[in-house]
């Protein structure tokens, strides 16, 4: 039985703190929203009265959150993950932060405590983290992350370590910059289906296997053809996270003209008020209402 620190238990970090608690782990969490605390007890873990406290006696602290402040606040703040943790406990960040800041975490901790850090964002969202699915890219020292491998090969199918410290980071961009535009794509691809007046619904089943195919298309095609905005993930999170992706495209002088137009849109889509919405919301900015109510597609009017 593990014990587990685990800071931050929303749209991703619940299931994983469940799926952790589920399979015999000792797991005492933190959560600055007292209804996420509470739905955290409801899957069987402990609770923590701030990050330090999750980080006391844990062999592991894992953090899942929302922005780049958070994390830092939680790991570096007042009662933070550093004020309680020494060697060889271990912090592993499964957000989605800039390299640059990554870098600086992973530094900062190993000055400050002698502990390890280590980046692993992910991928897959919620169902595959209650499933335990999910695709983990991971930055660290080598010694660091072969200690965490069987921990997370109870969370994820697939787990990479691409190098030192940031470079768990710079996969996740390139994972962003691809689902970004596939998103767009996707959308585009569902409005000129439904202005052509074929069975859209059947798009999926038809291109099942070529090259069009893919696992994204597979689950959010059908969200879009429904209208289901339901979160899986956020608007508000898609838009961050491609914000820090151009900005370290920039900073290599690397092109990502396509990037910059689902940059763009979810830009649009955020200021129009849909940020609490799914990521398959981006269709909205495609979607029209015609004559008389019914749905019709048109082109984005941005």
């Amino acid at each position: 039985m593990t014990q587990i620190g685990f800071v931050g238990v929303g749209l991703m970090g619940l299931p994983l703190a469940a799926r952790l608690a589920s399979r015999g782990h000792a797991v005492k969490a933190f959560d600055v929203l007292k209804e996420r605390m509470d739905a955290a007890r409801g899957s069987g873990a402990g609770a923590a009265a701030s990050p330090a406290d999750a980080a006391r006696g844990a062999e592991v602290v894992l953090l899942c959150l929302p922005t780049i402040d958070a994390v830092e606040q939680a790991a570096f703040g007042a009662h933070g993950v550093a004020s309680a943790v020494k060697p060889p406990q271990l912090v592993v960040d499964l957000s989605t932060v800039s390299v640059a800041k990554g870098k600086e975490f992973a530094a900062r901790l190993k000055r400050e405590t002698g502990c390890g850090w280590i980046d692993a964002p992910m991928s897959g969202g919620p169902p595959a983290a209650a499933a335990g699915t999910l695709t983990v890219m991971a930055g660290g020292e080598d010694a660091d992350v072969a200690r965490i491998k069987p921990l997370m090969a109870e969370l994820a199918a697939r787990f990479t370590h691409m190098g030192p410290p940031g470079s768990g980071l710079v996969a996740k961009m390139i994972n962003q910059l691809i689902v970004g535009c596939n998103f767009a794509v996707t959308a585009e691809a569902l409005v000129m289906a439904e202005a052509a007046g074929i069975d859209a619904a059947r798009l999926p089943e038809c291109l099942a296997g070529g090259y069009a195919d893919s696992k994204l298309f597979q689950a959010f095609y059908p969200r879009m053809q429904k209208r289901d905005y339901a979160p899986q993930g956020y608007v508000r999170q898609m838009l961050k996270d491609l914000e820090m992706v151009d900005g370290f495209a920039g900073a290599l002088h690397a092109p990502a003209p396509m990037m910059a137009q689902a940059l763009s849109l979810y830009r649009l889509l955020f200021h129009l008020g849909h940020g609490e919405l799914d990521t398959a919301a981006i269709f909205k900015l495609y979607e029209r209402q015609a004559p008389g109510g019914s749905r019709s597609g048109s082109t984005v009017s941005t």
